[in-house]
């Protein structure tokens, strides 16, 4: 078997990968233990490499065009894929040893990625602020222009010090708390119950991104929410998934 490509984007950080949405499917190829490598594309080139692919853009609410990462290529079938989620679901049907839409699950997990992204956005000011801080220079100006763009807020407005930082804080741990609340309804170590899924995948993404990005006593603050539960949460998909 060839190794499958995955396309990421790098930066400073030890290891380079540190994005939620290209570290789910890492996870994915991890857990199905499928050999892949990686090409490293940095944010003004994104366009530009998937263009060379023959990928087609994704369109922006105001109609313009978006190219994004994760990419997969297998070279094993020819396909191209991009978008985390449309990843999975090709890995799951080429592959199927492992699933991770297990008993039929795709489209409850799919509802459950949409709602699981959303909960995030009041706070992804901040986050943002702290991904800037590890990209690799030729990325940090292009990543702090589209963002702002994006959002329609000067850079230097997203999460300053003070009350704006401390009730972003405020919120993500209470997000993290009906978090908690849901997991314990589901009567198992993972997120459909005693079944490991592409669920846990998209729970484990999200603190992977903040224990890469987010400052060290920042990330020791979110480990110490719930009881601790949320580091230990992390460490157990990554030796699931091979990753640890």
């Amino acid at each position: 078997m060839k190794p499958l490509i995955l396309y990421d984007i790098p930066s400073q950080l030890p290891g380079s990968y540190w994005s939620p949405n290209t570290s789910k499917p890492r996870f994915v190829l991890g857990y199905k233990e499928l050999p892949f490598e990686t090409v490293w594309v940095e944010y003004p080139d994104i366009a530009t490499v998937l263009k060379g692919l023959g990928l087609a853009p994704k369109k922006r609410p105001d109609g313009t065009d978006i190219y994004t990462l994760p990419v997969l290529s297998d070279p094993n079938t020819g396909a191209l894929i991009d978008e985390s989620l449309e990843i999975a679901a090709y890995v799951e049907k080429t592959y199927p040893a492992k699933p991770i839409f297990p008993h039929g699950s795709q489209m409850l997990i799919r509802v459950f990625d949409s709602a699981y992204l959303n909960d995030v956005h009041p706070t992804i000011k901040l986050i943002y602020v702290r991904v800037a801080e590890i990209l690799n220079p030729a990325s940090v100006e292009y990543f702090r222009r589209t963002r702002s763009e994006r959002l329609q807020l000067p850079w230097e407005e997203f999460s300053p010090e003070g009350p704006k930082r401390d009730g972003d804080w405020a919120y993500l741990e209470q997000s993290f708390n009906k978090g908690e609340a849901l997991r314990e309804k589901s009567g198992g170590e993972w997120v459909m119950g005693d079944t490991f899924s592409y669920a846990d995948i998209i729970v484990a993404s999200r603190l992977f991104w903040y224990k890469r990005v987010l400052k060290e006593d920042e990330w020791a603050r979110i480990s110490s929410w719930n009881g601790g539960r949320w580091a230990k949460v992390l460490d157990k998909i990554q030796q699931e998934c091979h990753l640890a």
